[in-house]
């Protein structure tokens, strides 16, 4: 791989790790959760799908895709980063997706069950633990349990995208396929947008959405743009385009290091603390992704 691929393919890691403080930013701008996903949506698809052509999948697929996306993972994920669990602990947690998407797997696709799935889902079961027994200021019980629900969702959305012949980058995730990836999730988008705002009217209320818009500062605005811009269009894009030029081997484990940067930049950024007990989940929720990811790879050399 080029060196400025392998630069490319660190700066989507960063935009996607980085993006839980960016979140927390416009959350703390005073933009409500469901209110914020919804603009994310609305300008991941306007203007842009007016100038890329609909993907090769059927209607529903978008739809599915959307709403399980944008409802189920970053409305949820959302709603818990307002006072509930910190960046850092979140962008770790959301990564227990890869473990959701086996078990989908099993149950749906019929596929089989291996024994490095097993212990890598051990470890980062130990990992999940370990943060639900240091449950307080960094995360609480809801907060915990919100961002596992919106990990199932994104699993969920994972399956949707390989009955679509795509790759979303998940970790670990199927081949690259002939769909492309940002024209997909931009095309999907649209569905997100009528329940993300539907449920923001229901649960924020017109009032709270009003107030919102008027006083939203440039900063506020600027987090919503660069969840669209930044963290879909350039990061689905770039990391599409690598895909189509390397082996999905050699790209996709890189989205290991998105808790790094999301756990790193939330301690630099925003001084979230980083004790014995935080690490140690890290570790065993890292530890227990790069089992997955790696041992296929190393088991031939290995055996030799």
């Amino acid at each position: 791989m080029p060196v400025s691929h392998l630069f490319l393919a660190l700066a989507v890691v960063c935009v996607w790790g980085t993006n839980f403080v960016v979140i927390r930013w416009g959350l703390d701008g005073g933009m409500p959760p469901l209110l914020f996903a919804t603009l994310r949506f609305a300008l991941s698809a306007l203007p842009w799908l007016l100038f890329m052509p609909r993907p090769a999948v059927a209607w529903r697929t978008l739809a599915s895709f959307g709403v399980l996306l944008g409802v189920g993972q970053f409305g949820l994920l959302y709603l818990a980063m307002q006072g509930h669990i910190s960046p850092g602990l979140a962008s770790l947690v959301i990564q227990l997706q890869v473990f959701f998407t086996i078990a989908l797997s099993l149950w749906v696709l019929h596929e089989r069950v291996q024994g490095f799935q097993i212990i890598g889902l051990v470890l980062a079961l130990g990992g999940l633990v370990l943060i639900a027994l240091n449950l307080g200021a960094h995360v609480t019980a809801t907060g915990l349990g919100l961002v596992l629900a919106a990990a199932f969702f994104w699993s969920c959305a994972n399956l949707v995208v390989k009955s679509a012949g795509a790759t979303s980058g998940a970790v670990p995730g199927p081949p690259a396929g002939p769909v492309n990836m940002l024209h997909f999730v931009v095309w999907s988008s649209v569905f997100a947008v009528p329940p993300l705002l539907a449920l923001s009217l229901l649960l924020e209320g017109p009032a709270a959405i009003t107030a919102a818009l008027q006083t939203a500062s440039a900063a506020t605005w600027a987090t919503v743009l660069w969840q669209a811009v930044g963290n879909s269009l350039f990061g689905y894009g770039a990391w599409n385009w690598l895909l189509a030029r390397h082996p999905a081997a050699s790209i996709t484990p890189m989205a290991l290091l998105v808790p790094v940067f999301g756990m790193g930049s939330s301690s630099l950024l925003l001084g979230e603390a980083m004790p014995a007990w935080k690490l140690g989940a890290c570790a065993l929720v890292l530890g227990g992704l790069a089992v997955i990811v790696f041992w296929p790879r190393m088991r031939p050399l290995i055996v030799r």
